[in-house]
């Protein structure tokens, strides 16, 4: 699988931790739109509709669980990585009942991040495109 084709959002609102995710993710050939809030999000999803998207759960604004609901009304097809707070469990859960693909905790493994990333676009590729 060419991890440069990716199309991959991420969206949380601590914005040294996820530009520093963006940069490790490039290092290893997988670039990523970076975006810092709920409505970036679903503004960033309507101007491009990325394969995957990594989600902090809880944002000021619109919260993760709200765009992760709004974004698989709109498109079903994008696999949604939620990120969770440590002890944060149910979050992710209901996430899962939302239709996410996965829920990872923080601080996070790049290594199983990455791996998730794979699973999720496979799970993809089957998915016709609207």
């Amino acid at each position: 699988m060419d991890m440069s084709t990716w199309k991959i959002l991420l969206v949380d609102d601590e914005a040294e931790f996820i530009n520093t995710l963006a940069e490790r993710l490039d290092i290893r050939g997988i670039s990523a739109r970076v975006v810092y809030d709920g409505d970036a999000a679903l503004k960033a999803v309507a101007e491009e509709v990325p394969q995957a998207m990594v989600l902090d759960v809880m944002m000021p604004g619109i919260k993760g669980l709200d765009v992760l609901q709004r974004v698989k009304e709109e498109h079903p097809e994008v696999q949604v990585i939620l990120l969770t707070g440590q002890g944060k469990t149910r979050d992710g859960i209901e996430g899962m009942r939302y239709g996410a693909f996965a829920y990872l905790m923080k601080p996070l493994d790049l290594e199983e991040l990455i791996t998730t990333l794979g699973e999720a676009i496979s799970a993809t590729q089957g998915t016709p495109h609207a």
